[in-house]
């Protein structure tokens, strides 16, 4: 599958990346309930969960359906774009070369300081074509970008609705990023993978597309 494009002003089309959820789907209600060492669904289904035994968020498939929602993630895409090195403008394989996998991440190139020293991420790494689409339309990405060639790289853990025990049903604590291996994950309704960059070079973007390597 790959991405759509919707109008966004008068003759203007954009891509719709392949991540972002549509108006028509929205999550489903489901009541959460106190299961086993953390939660789980009333109803639960064993697709809820991943391998590892993480809960995960229900969420149609619907891409194209409605308006698209810039501001959310689709849970599955997300979850598939990640997990098998996915473009996530267009679903195609990331880019990859010997110097690594290509990621973008909004982090200041100039002031490698004030970057985090555990650099994670819940954005899926990118092709080359739309990597450079997405600087020049993104406004996020205009502002502060850095690219990355990612040589070793890995799985940590999940973002998404962390649930604490109540009663008569677990209570809704915050959003929050939670590691694989924390006991805090069987208490999360998981909505997106996160990754671990661990090691990588700093590229010029602008550079490699023009000589496209």
């Amino acid at each position: 599958m790959s991405s759509t494009s919707a109008t966004t002003g008068p003759h203007r089309l954009l891509p719709v990346p392949y991540i972002t959820a549509w108006s028509a789907e929205r999550a489903p209600a489901v009541r959460v309930v106190a299961k086993g060492r953390g939660i789980g669904y009333a109803d639960e289904r064993p697709y809820d969960r991943d391998t590892d035994g993480v809960l995960w968020t229900r969420a149609p498939s619907l891409p194209g359906k409605g308006r698209p929602q810039f501001g959310r993630v689709h849970v599955l895409r997300q979850r598939r774009a990640m997990g098998e090195l996915l473009c996530q403008i267009c679903a195609g394989p990331a880019d990859r070369n010997a110097d690594g996998v290509l990621w973008l991440l909004g982090e200041d190139p100039d002031d490698r300081r004030s970057w985090p020293g555990d650099l994670t991420t819940t954005h899926p790494p990118l092709c080359l074509p739309c990597a450079s689409t997405s600087v020049r339309v993104c406004p996020h990405l205009r502002k502060r970008c850095v690219a990355l060639r990612v040589t070793d790289f890995g799985l940590a853990g999940v973002q998404g609705a962390l649930y604490g025990p109540g009663y008569p049903a677990p209570v809704l604590v915050d959003a929050a990023g939670v590691a694989f291996g924390d006991p805090r994950i069987h208490w999360v309704r998981a909505g997106q993978l996160i990754m671990r960059l661990l090691e990588f070079t700093v590229i010029d973007l602008e550079a490699v597309c023009v000589d496209g390597g």
